[in-house]
This record gives structure tokens, sequence and C-alpha cells, in this order.
């Protein structure tokens, strides 16, 4: 499957009243359950951008316009999820994970979401060259977002209750897997 380009660029301070816009959005408010106020944004993105936290962020662009938030961190640095997603699988040495939303409406449907999570996926291999796996939990009722990750080439590795973003959801989640492809797989 041909995915359409996309670029990610690391979000930038200037970017911050545009995700907390995206925040807001009806459908990302919906499954991130995030408070999208200029101080909630800049408590909760501030220390990534000031290199306090090793989570890395990046603003998705398709054809030089911005729809998209990525988030890429290894799972270890933060030895709480570690610990809630270990009874739901194995978490191998190094793994990384990824959180996403597609802000802008009108780039739904059309593949970005798709291109944005390889695109992803290969910026933090890339970036975190020891990392084998990443490993993306996803709710089970967010059957959009799970079908993007097989797109994108993930496999369901795991299927178990985690805590959901947002406290209406039932804890049912399923965990996908993208696998570092060695040169002799192409």
């Amino acid at each position: 499957m041909e995915l359409p380009d996309v670029e990610l660029r690391p979000l930038r301070r200037a970017d911050l009243p545009l995700l907390g816009r995206w925040l807001a959005e009806p459908l990302v408010a919906r499954w991130w359950h995030h408070e999208s106020s200029p101080e909630a944004v800049e408590r909760d993105f501030g220390p990534s951008l000031d290199g306090e936290d090793v989570t890395a962020l990046y603003v998705a662009e398709h054809a030089g316009a911005p729809f998209g938030l990525v988030q890429v961190y290894p799972i270890e640095a933060y030895p709480e999820y570690v610990e809630e997603l270990t009874p739901v699988c194995a978490v191998p040495a190094g793994a990384l994970s990824i959180d996403y939303l597609v802000g802008e409406p009108s780039a739904r449907g059309r593949g970005l979401g798709t291109a944005m999570i390889a695109a992803a996926v290969a910026r933090g291999f890339a970036d975190h060259p020891a990392a084998q796996d990443v490993l993306v939990p996803v709710a089970l009722g967010n059957v959009a977002s799970w079908r993007a990750l097989r797109r994108a080439g993930a496999t369901w590795y795991a299927a178990g209750e985690l805590s959901p973003d947002n406290p209406e959801d039932p804890p049912d989640h399923v965990v996908h897997r993208f696998t570092r492809r060695t040169p002799s797989q192409g």
C-alpha cells in the first residue's frame, strides 16, 4: 500500500496553541482525554521541549500543512508504565512506544494517520539504534487507531486490561507491535 508523504518535524513552543486546539477537537478529546488549556499544554509538553523529559515530540505535516502530533519514547523511561504493561505482555529490553493524534479533521480518512505512524516508528528506530520493538497499546474500542497501526505494519501482540486515557472507557486494550526489520528482511 502506497502511503502519502508525511514529514515529521520537532514540536516547537510556537506550536503549542495549535496542539491545544487539536487536543480540544472532539474526536481527539474523546480518545486522549487531555486538558487543552495553554497552561496544561505547557505543563505536559514543555518538559520535553526543554530536554527535561526523554519523550520526543513531532508535528506531522503533509504538503507543508501540519495535521498531527506523535510522541516517541523508550518505555523503560517510565517505570510505572512498564509495571502496568508487564502483566499484559512482555516488554522487550529497549522497546519504544508511540502516542499519536490526527488533529485536523480534514486529514482523517486519507491514510495520513497511517503514514504518520509509519514515519514515527522509522524515526524511533533511527534515533534508538538498539531498539528492536515498538509496542503501542490502544483502547479496544478505538478501532480506527488500531486499524491504522495494522496498515502501518504492526501486528497484534497482546490484549489485556490497562488504565484507559478516558475514564469513561473500559480497561480493555490491544497492544500492537512493530519489530525492526533486518537488512535481509528489506
